[in-house]
């Protein structure tokens, strides 16, 4: 098996990983990065699957990496965008109360957003809402006029285009089966080649755990996934939403409900809902993975987890198996909206840790070793955060792998 060295690997080529690559590749000229990914390209999982929206930070806990991640991403990523050409809509969101039980939620939500620098947000009332939404029925909402679109995909091949100009290698159909500890270096084996590298970046995604593992580290975390299924307006409907358009979502759970959200390229999605997966690719509702639902069900995590929000799983689950029940979601808040309307059904895969306590982990988390660093939950706001979370990323690299020497312009 062939092998080739080189300081630093980075595993998966999602926007994160591409994102730390490139950073790293420009900050650090004399290091020999490389980034390993399993698929025949990059950004197909988590990454191809993102709804597209550039957050404001409204959602998040004051003081949270989420939070502050979101806050100095989004303005990063308009600025990259700006330089490299990357078209993006500043569509503005709005997020709406269908009845006055939801306002007090809509109050809190508020206060966090403007804690957490959300530009320009704006408490609306039902005009102001048919002013900006004219098909949607609510009792109050907020706009949010910082948020966009943007396609994640071309943001992720410019991360990989500027990686390759500053000497960065790319290894498609490369997944990590194990790796080796010798000599001071890790040996990562993938089906074709051996890729020997002394530091290692996990931005694996629904395979971090795993390559955790390899690299000796427990992480006391298990990654489930859920489904989130959604349909797209056909294009007679899509007049109905002219940006984004959200329910108050419930604060204990990570999801954000069935919403619309308006695409760069001018469709529009209704969705998703997040049911369990029984794999951790499962975009289709029929794929089963034995050893993978074997790896969820002797977790004492999800059971844990299961006691609490089996309620709102159950329904979920409904809402997957009736369409009926997905269009009166939608018809919440905008009630024109028919089962006709909607069309070419798809799915992404979300991954989300889970404590042994059963908890949905709500923040990003991001640890470490001497010679490695592992990104375990990088939920949504992650692709609109990816520029933010490389930079905390090479920082912590810097420190931890000692890459000073690294840093020097390369000779010639």
């Amino acid at each position: 098996m062939t092998s080739r060295s080189y300081d630093i690997a980075v595993v998966g080529g999602g926007i994160v990983g591409l994102a730390t690559a490139m950073r790293l590749a420009q900050e650090y000229p004399k290091a020999k990065v490389a980034v390993l990914e399993k698929e025949k390209d990059i950004a197909l999982h988590q990454t191809g699957h993102n709804s597209g929206v550039i957050h404001a930070g409204i959602y998040y806990a004051p003081g949270s990496q989420k939070a502050n991640f979101c806050s100095i991403g989004g303005k990063m990523l308009r600025e990259f965008s700006d330089k490299h050409g990357i078209k993006y809509e500043m569509c503005g969101k709005l997020i709406v109360a269908t009845d006055e039980s939801e306002a007090p939620k809509l109050d809190d939500l508020f206060k966090r957003g403007t804690a957490n620098g959300a530009i320009g947000l704006e408490m609306v009332g039902q005009e102001r809402v048919k002013e900006i939404e004219p098909h949607v029925i609510g009792v109050k909402g907020i706009f949010s006029p910082g948020t966009g679109i943007i396609d994640y995909k071309e943001v992720s091949r410019k991360y990989l285009e500027l990686f390759r100009q500053h000497g960065g290698e790319l290894f498609t159909e490369s997944g990590v089966k194990g790796i080796k500890g010798k000599d001071g270096k890790h040996y990562l084996e993938t089906p074709e080649s051996e890729i020997a590298a002394t530091y290692v970046i996990n931005c694996a995604g629904l395979h971090c755990v795993d390559v955790a593992k390899m690299l000796g580290l427990e992480t006391g975390l298990r990654i489930i996934p859920f489904r989130g299924e959604y349909f797209s307006l056909t294009p007679q409907s899509t007049h109905l939403v002219k940006g984004l358009i959200y329910p108050v979502p419930n604060p204990k759970l990570p999801f954000l409900g069935v919403h619309f959200t308006k695409r760069i390229d001018g469709s529009v999605e209704a969705g998703p809902n997040a049911v369990l997966a029984f794999a951790r690719e499962g975009y289709n509702k029929w794929k089963v993975e034995p050893g993978e639902v074997f790896g969820i069900v002797k977790y004492g995590g999800f059971w844990k987890m299961a006691k609490v929000h089996w309620k709102s799983g159950m329904e979920e689950q409904y809402r997957s198996k009736v369409k009926g029940s997905f269009v009166r979601s939608l018809q919440k808040l905008v009630p024109e909206i028919t089962g006709k309307d909607l069309w070419q059904p798809s799915a992404g895969v979300r991954a989300q840790a889970v404590s042994a306590k059963g908890e949905l982990l709500q923040d990003f988390r991001i640890v470490g070793t001497p010679k490695s660093i592992h990104v375990l939950n990088a939920p949504s706001p992650a692709a609109t955060s990816s520029l933010a979370i490389s930079r905390y990323i090479v920082d912590q690299a810097k420190d931890a792998f000692g890459l000073a020497e690294l840093a020097a312009a390369k000779p010639g």
